[in-house]
């Protein structure tokens, strides 16, 4: 199974910039894509950015298009999420989430079988 572990949250201002960072250290299986999610207290996940592992096609909200851009590793074992002219609006927790199988949407939570434990990104006006 996967072990998801974020890293690379922290506090911007408004237009600057973050690189969260998801490295999967599970060896037990084989991950058909993962994905970015962001969740504020009080409502659902919402998919930031996915990238499918092998054929490294990707995928955005269109909240983010534009400013993110999602790529993995060569090793294919570490995930990043670019966060460009940030607002105050992207303020969340990020998770990484990985899914064994293709199965779903790639933005949508339930495709997802792991998730990691989050980092917090916080964007002051």
């Amino acid at each position: 199974q996967a072990r998801l572990e974020e890293s690379g949250g922290g506090s911007v201002q408004a237009g600057g910039s973050l690189r969260l960072s998801c490295r999967d250290s599970g060896s037990t299986y084989s991950r058909y894509s993962w994905a970015w999610f962001r969740q504020v207290p009080g409502k659902e996940p919402e998919g930031v950015a996915a990238i499918t592992t092998t054929s490294g096609n990707t995928f955005y909200a269109d909240s983010v298009k534009g400013r993110f851009t999602v790529s993995q590793s060569p090793t294919k074992n570490t995930l990043y999420l670019e966060m460009n002219t940030l607002a105050p609006e992207d303020t969340a927790k990020y998770y990484c989430a990985a899914a064994a199988n293709y199965g779903g949407a790639h933005l949508v939570s339930s495709t997802y079988d792991y998730w990691g434990q989050g980092t917090q990104v916080t964007v002051s006006s």
